[in-house]
């Protein structure tokens, strides 16, 4: 394969700093193409993953003010910004599926090598910080950013009538089970997500857990 026929991704950064920060800026363009499986409050299509980023970027601002003191709001926006441009390379794996998530860490692990390393090393060293932060949930921010990110796909779900776990056929358990970080992270909005569970659930949007079939 000669230069002129590599993908756009496999382009070298540079060698400046702005030459590999422009690098980094037109890769990270990628991710407007990854198709996540929730879709958009409307329904009328599946929502790319540069979207959800800046939806939860909104929502840091809106929760950030009401946050317990002390948590950096500005560090949870930066935090859900760069947290998902690992699907660049690695691809959105649905949240619910067993099989796709095999492997996940270490795809993304390998992502967040190359894509972050694109960066001059000051910025690489501070993005990769950030999302380390996020995978590990160590921090009151990246609790914070974590909980947004369960939060969001509940309400695109909940407002365009089942979303994903119409079509995939999530029960309530699970539901239950990937919504737990909100619990801590933004306890705050924990009786609302208790309340739009158990409405889906009576609406057959969520399927009622195999111990409950007669909900």
């Amino acid at each position: 394969m000669t230069s002129d026929d590599a993908p756009p991704h496999a382009t070298a950064a540079g060698t400046t700093r702005l030459e590999r920060q422009l690098a980094f800026i037109i890769e990270a363009d990628r991710l407007k193409s990854v198709l996540r499986r929730t879709t958009l409050c409307d329904g009328s299509r599946r929502e790319n993953s540069a979207e959800h980023s800046w939806h939860l970027a909104l929502m840091a601002m809106v929760f950030g003010q009401d946050a317990p003191e002390g948590i950096d709001a500005a560090r949870v926006v930066r935090m859900v910004l760069v947290h998902d441009l690992v699907e660049i390379d690695a691809g959105d794996t649905f949240a619910y599926d067993a099989a796709g998530n095999e492997g996940r860490e270490l795809r993304e692990q390998r992502a967040a090598a190359r894509i972050f390393g694109l960066l001059p090393a000051d910025q690489h060293a501070e993005f990769r910080a950030l999302w380390d932060e996020f995978e590990a949930q160590s921090t009151p921010e990246s609790r914070l950013a974590v909980a947004l990110d369960r939060l969001q796909p509940l309400l695109n779900n909940d407002v365009s009538g089942g979303g994903s776990w119409r079509e995939h056929g999530i029960t309530r358990a699970q539901v239950l089970q990937r919504m737990a970080p909100i619990e801590q992270g933004l306890p705050a909005a924990w009786p609302s997500v208790l309340a739009i569970v158990e409405r889906n659930c009576a609406l057959g949007y969520i399927r009622p857990d195999v111990a409950d079939s007669s909900r």
